[in-house]
């Protein structure tokens, strides 16, 4: 029996999403956007401009924020991928979506996801230690309701907790 055509054939990866294993099979030019919402059904990652340039796609990948838009799925075989849906449970949040509820650093939600996965990111890279460091990281993350003050004081928060739990 003859071979699938290359365009037709998938290419086997494996994937921890959320701290669950995936086998897979996917065609080469699958973005990890693409696998995670229409595969998977975690739709919590927002597809926005499929361009890399809003930031609503992002999630952690083995720790670090990526645009998922711009990555195929082939390319993050053996990775650990967190999503927002891996971040909290609605009855155990995770401190930055916390953070983002008591400082109301969202207005219509869509880009939420995103920017709570790429704040983070931006808390465990270590980079930020002002607020005008906090802003230029994520300035990758647009929000169209413009809810940037809002997201800085979140991010701030988180930063700050961190620094007086180290300083005890």
């Amino acid at each position: 029996m003859p071979s699938a055509p290359p365009s037709l054939r998938t290419i086997p990866i494996t994937l921890t999403i959320n701290g669950r294993r995936h086998d897979l099979d996917v065609a080469p030019w699958t973005s990890l956007l693409d696998l995670l919402r229409e595969d998977l059904k975690l739709c919590g990652t927002k597809k926005g401009c499929d361009h890399g340039q809003c930031g609503a796609c992002t999630v952690l990948v083995d720790g670090v924020r990526i645009n998922s838009c711009l990555s195929l799925a082939v390319m993050r075989d053996g990775a650990e991928i967190t999503t927002i849906e891996g971040l909290g449970t609605p009855e155990r949040l995770h401190p930055m979506q916390r953070a983002f509820m008591e400082h109301d650093a969202l207005q219509c939600g869509y880009c939420t996801p995103g920017q709570i996965c790429s704040a983070v990111g931006l808390v465990s890279e270590g980079h930020a230690h002002s607020r005008a460091e906090i802003r230029e990281l994520m300035s990758g993350n647009l929000c169209r309701c413009g809810a940037y003050t809002n997201i800085a004081d979140a991010v701030e928060d988180i930063l700050e907790q961190q620094q007086k739990a180290a300083a005890e």
